[in-house]
C-alpha cells in the first residue's frame, strides 16, 4: 500500500510558525546564532519575506514577516544543543538580548534565555542529567 505524502521531506506533524516583524533579521540572527540552515525563503513583490524555513538542528522553524492578515506573534521556543554555553554566547553575539544568563537547574537541565531581534524568546539547553 503507498503512503500519500502529506508534508514535506524531514518536516515534522508539528512545526513552529513565527511571524516577525525584520524576518530577514530573524534569518540572519538563527544562522549566526544557530548555525540554521536556510531551507526556503521567498519574498513578495514589495521585499518582505512571505515564507521561509529554517533547519536548526534536527528541527525546522518556519517564518514571515508579519501584515495586516497576519499580525507579528512573538513566540518562545526551547532549543535543545550539545553546548548551551558556547550557543548562547553566540546567540548574544549574533545580536539577542539576555533574558537569563546560563544556569543549572534543578530539573536536570542548564539553559539560558535570550530574545531575538524581533522579539522571540530562544531557552537554549543542555541535559545534564
Amino acid at each position: 500500500m503507498t503512503e500519500t505524502r502529506y508534508k514535506p521531506d524531514g518536516y515534522r506533524s508539528v512545526q513552529p510558525y513565527l511571524i516577525v516583524t525584520g524576518a530577514a533579521e530573524l534569518m540572519s540572527f538563527a544562522v549566526a546564532a544557530f548555525d540554521a540552515e536556510v531551507i526556503e525563503h521567498h519574498l513578495t513583490p514589495t521585499g518582505t519575506v512571505q515564507h521561509g524555513a529554517l533547519r536548526i538542528g534536527d528541527s525546522i522553524v518556519e517564518f514571515a514577516d508579519g501584515n495586516a492578515q497576519w499580525p507579528m506573534a512573538p513566540a518562545a521556543l526551547h532549543l535543545y544543543v550539545p553546548d548551551c554555553d558556547a550557543v548562547f554566547a553566540r546567540a548574544v553575539a549574533a545580536g539577542g538580548t539576555v533574558v537569563y544568563e546560563v544556569t543549572d537547574h534543578e530539573y536536570g537541565e542548564r539553559s539560558g534565555g535570550v530574545k531575538d531581534p524581533c522579539g522571540n524568546s530562544w531557552f537554549i539547553a543542555t541535559l545534564t542529567s
